[in-house]
């Protein structure tokens, strides 16, 4: 059994509303429902084996309030009461805050030591692991191509811009008006061919073990999983490499606070959870998972329904 739970997105700061001006962010309340979460999960029986923290764990604003530090401090200090691994997915508002050499230094960097786990590029956040027999996580890492937490000088940056501003013509990167191709935006990012290739091989192993797999990411990966802009820029590839598999059950993301979900016609969950920052105070957000042979199935919280998922 699993947590999960996405955009947490804290700042200290007074309740305001998404870019379009419509649905309510509650910014401060956040880190109560988080250690409202975290309290239930430490009561869960059976036990909770760990916690998939799904990305934007704090706000972007806490960069302009000089507050990034101690805000994800706060964050961290919640979820290390609990007595369970918590593996991080690294989205956008992180990359707002901190750089990716930056990120690697802090508790959102969940990466195991060692070079076998993940791709050779120490600065790209996926990697997998096997938290019981027969069971493998992937963590995959959305904006390994971005223009987001990178230096403008860097091949990093300039490959992203390059993809970006191919399929983006708007003056503001963050705007899909217009657009035939509306996912092509800042706010999101995309996968390198080397964390594909990377991705692709552990699949492998996973079928060849006769393994169930899980994949995490912040940014969804399935168009019906999404509302057509929440959309990792090379989504096809990614999709491409795990129907090349017979191993993935689940794909799990964030980013669209309003959450959705799809069965793909290869069989494959895709479940992008509600966000807990535009979750009122009386509510929550967050849900543990029960992982068996044959399915699983999600117990909800607050707006997260209940789901059961088949195999």
């Amino acid at each position: 059994a699993f947590g999960v739970i996405a955009d947490i997105q804290f700042a200290d700061a007074e309740d305001g509303h998404d870019f379009g001006g419509c649905r309510r962010r509650y910014y401060r309340n956040s880190l109560r429902l988080l250690r409202e979460a975290v309290r239930e999960w430490a009561g869960e029986s059976p036990p909770i084996d760990l916690v998939l923290q799904l990305g934007d764990s704090i706000d972007g604003q806490n960069a302009r309030r000089g507050e990034a530090e101690s805000a994800l401090q706060q964050v961290l200090e919640v979820l290390g009461q609990l007595s369970v691994p918590v593996h991080h997915a690294w989205g956008n508002h992180e990359l707002y805050n901190f750089s990716r050499a930056r990120l690697v230094r802090t508790g959102l960097y969940s990466r195991p030591a060692g070079g076998s786990a993940g791709p050779p590029d120490r600065e790209c956040h996926a990697y997998h692991c096997s938290p019981a027999p027969r069971l493998r996580l992937v963590v995959l890492d959305s904006y390994d191509t971005s223009t987001l937490g990178t230096e403008p000088g860097s091949a990093r940056y300039q490959e992203a811009l390059r993809v970006l501003r191919e399929k983006n013509t708007n003056d503001d990167l963050n705007s899909p008006q217009g657009l035939k191709e509306p996912h092509f935006v800042a706010f999101n990012g995309g996968f390198s061919q080397a964390q594909l290739d990377w991705f692709d091989e552990v699949l492998k192993f996973s079928d060849e073990n006769q393994e169930k797999v899980i994949v995490m990411a912040h940014v969804p990966i399935h168009p019906s999983a999404s509302n057509g802009v929440c959309l990792a820029w090379n989504y096809e590839a990614a999709l491409a490499v795990i129907h090349a598999h017979r191993c993935v059950v689940c794909v799990l993301a964030g980013h669209l606070h309003y959450g959705a979900y799809c069965l793909d016609p290869h069989g494959v969950h895709h479940l992008t959870l509600e966000g807990l920052i535009e979750t009122p105070p009386e509510s929550n957000a967050f849900g543990t998972v029960h992982v068996y042979e044959d399915k699983m199935v999600l117990k909800g919280r607050g707006r997260i329904p209940d789901r059961v998922m088949h195999f």
